[in-house]
């Protein structure tokens, strides 16, 4: 049966990826669909906005954690660049797209039933960034990219099925606590609300917990 499923756009990018279990340990997924949004993300301005694709557990949500993988073409076989976290490190190349590339992953439970996630993410954004103008700059390519990635028709003329981007939330490794309004911290992740008058503000924040990731605040 095929399976998809990308949290992020709440299903509006779904019909993108076409995946298939070709046997119980393996997960099938076609080339293209990661080509097209990695191709959205190179057209684009971005300092820090990226797409990342991740290999989760359809019941638990859990990382479907890799045993072995590797992109196959008719002709060629190539070994596939995966983290410990099941984040899946593709290249962007045109011919994988041309040659119609599928990527078979082995998990290593073999109980996982996977499926992929997609997650917009912040790369190289770490705790010197933490200022207002470059949460907002940040927030802003986060929106646009979003924008892009569910396309004109949707962005465009159907923006009332996008979900809504309120600010960013960022992942720390161990819990803080930061004295702004603009901050709802529990425990390690805040939620902020970022503002128009952000643009011009260099206010920092002085946090000394490692920054791990950074995220879009989707409230719908």
């Amino acid at each position: 049966m095929n399976k998809c499923n990308v949290t992020l756009l709440v299903g509006l990018l779904c019909s993108i990826f076409v995946s298939a279990t070709l046997q119980a340990k393996e997960f099938v997924v076609s080339y293209d669909g990661f080509y097209d949004r990695l191709k959205v993300v190179n057209k684009g301005d971005f300092q820090f906005a990226q797409v990342n694709f991740y290999i989760t557990d359809i019941a638990s949500n859990d990382e479907c954690l890799i045993k072995t993988g590797r992109i196959i073409t008719e002709r060629q076989e190539y070994p596939l660049n995966y983290t410990a976290q099941a984040q899946l490190l593709l290249p962007y190349d045109k011919q994988l797209d041309t040659d119609k590339a599928v990527i078979v992953i082995e998990p290593q439970n073999d109980n996982h039933d996977c499926q992929l996630k997609l997650q917009i993410e912040a790369r190289e954004f770490t705790n010197s960034d933490l200022n207002k103008q470059q949460l907002y700059k940040l927030n802003a390519e986060f929106d646009e990219l979003l924008s892009d990635l569910s396309g004109f028709f949707v962005s465009k003329l159907m923006s009332f099925l996008l979900p809504e981007q309120k600010g960013v939330v960022l992942t720390f490794a161990e819990p803080v606590s930061i004295d702004d309004a603009a901050f709802n911290c529990v425990q390690n992740i805040c939620h902020v609300s970022v503002t128009d008058d952000w643009q011009d503000d260099k206010t920092t924040f002085d946090v000394s917990a490692p920054l791990t990731k950074v995220t879009p605040w989707i409230t719908k």
